[in-house]
């Protein structure tokens, strides 16, 4: 038993220097382009781990993560519109000009202050996420309805969200690639790799944070709750307290991702809170390993590899290959990737197909130094 936990903890380890070493390398070795797209999907990654968290752990499956994603990306474009607007009429962005806006929406002053916008990018999707969470908690739904709501949630801030066209215009959504920030333009190459860095060190240190709050008495209440809920409430918890609370951090997790994500793509629109935007969220997780954190990043950035490849090949073929990686997770993948490989999948693929793995048995035995006995 010792003997596998050591070779299950250098498994780990191997795996760990080997993504460090492709993170370091990737900017010598990727030109701008490709390099600016993994850092749009490691940022995917920090959304993932929140859906890990509430869907993975909790049981909640939701599928209006968008309407948190868009809300962050819509905070980091702001400061960026405002911080590149000094030159223009009035001192408000450019875009108020073409709809007869002279003067800048009350909302949007917070966002002249740089520390201000950095907590607003989270605890503004968190905050909602609480509010809206609590009314759907206190009430009992779950299962399907829960997914049903956030899905209708997303519908309504969708179309909320593209017909605002003086405050936020609408449609045509907030560039941010040829704003400026500390002197330099945004979309510039050398701020893209500053962007990577921060993205990377971002979702090591979200990592350890998720890891942390699945771990101890909280984790085993979040689990509790998706294996068995009505027991748990018997035995005195409140679920709906701990769900808020997670359903919460997911909320602004995918703040924080789609705050990176927008820097690193350029614009920001209401197409974030697209219904299929949010879907694939929640197949990343599950081709990925749900319940494993490590299978949430997974999942993302390689799968938003994937779709990149191959769209640039074949526009119209991603559909069908994403169809068909969800059918093959429901069919003969339900733990996903990262998981089949911590149930030994591989040893029993070779099982299957007829190659047996040798027990180990006692070693010989010597007796009076010359006879032996075989095991």
């Amino acid at each position: 038993m010792f003997q596998a936990f050591q070779q299950r903890r250098w498994r780990w380890l191997v795996f760990w220097v080997v993504i460090v070493a492709v993170v370091i390398a990737a900017p010598a070795v990727l030109p701008v382009f490709r390099l600016n797209l993994l850092g749009r999907f490691l940022s995917l990654a920090i959304v993932a781990l929140g859906i890990d968290l509430i869907w993975g752990f909790t049981g909640l499956l939701s599928l209006g993560q968008g309407i948190f994603f868009a809300l962050g990306g819509y905070g980091a474009a702001m400061f960026l519109q405002l911080n590149s607007s000094s030159g223009q009429p009035n001192g408000i962005p450019e875009f108020f000009s073409l709809y007869g806006v002279d003067q800048l929406p009350f909302f949007w002053e917070p966002f002249h202050n740089p520390l201000f916008t950095l907590i607003a990018i989270w605890l503004v999707p968190a905050l909602l996420a609480a509010l809206l969470g609590n009314m759907v908690f206190r009430n009992r739904i779950k299962g399907v309805y829960f997914s049903i709501l956030t899905q209708a949630a997303l519908l309504v801030f969708f179309n909320f969200f593209n017909g605002q066209q003086k405050l936020i215009n609408g449609t045509n959504g907030l560039k941010t690639d040829v704003t400026q920030l500390f002197g330099q333009m945004v979309g510039s190459p050398e701020m893209q790799r500053y962007f990577f860095w921060f993205t990377c060190v971002l979702v090591f240190l979200v990592w350890l944070f998720v890891r942390w709050v699945v771990r101890g008495r909280f984790g085993d209440v979040l689990i509790a709750i998706r294996d068995d809920e009505p027991r748990l409430r018997f035995t005195g918890f409140n679920p709906t307290l701990f769900k808020t609370i997670v359903f919460a951090i997911a909320g602004g997790l995918a703040g924080i991702g789609g705050a990176l994500f927008t820097v690193q793509s350029g614009i920001v629109s209401p197409q974030y809170m697209a219904v299929p935007f949010s879907i694939e969220m929640v197949i990343w997780v599950a081709v990925g390993g749900r319940g494993t954190l490590v299978g949430a990043i997974f999942g993302a950035v390689v799968i938003m590899y994937a779709k990149s490849l191959v769209s640039e090949a074949w526009p119209q073929g991603w559909l069908f290959i994403q169809g068909g990686l969800f059918i093959l997770v429901v069919t003969v993948l339900p733990e996903g990737v990262i998981g089949w490989f911590k149930t030994d999948g591989p040893q029993n693929l070779l099982a299957k197909l007829g190659w047996v793995r040798r027990l180990a048995t006692y070693p010989k035995l010597e007796i009076d130094g010359n006879e032996e006995v075989q095991p």
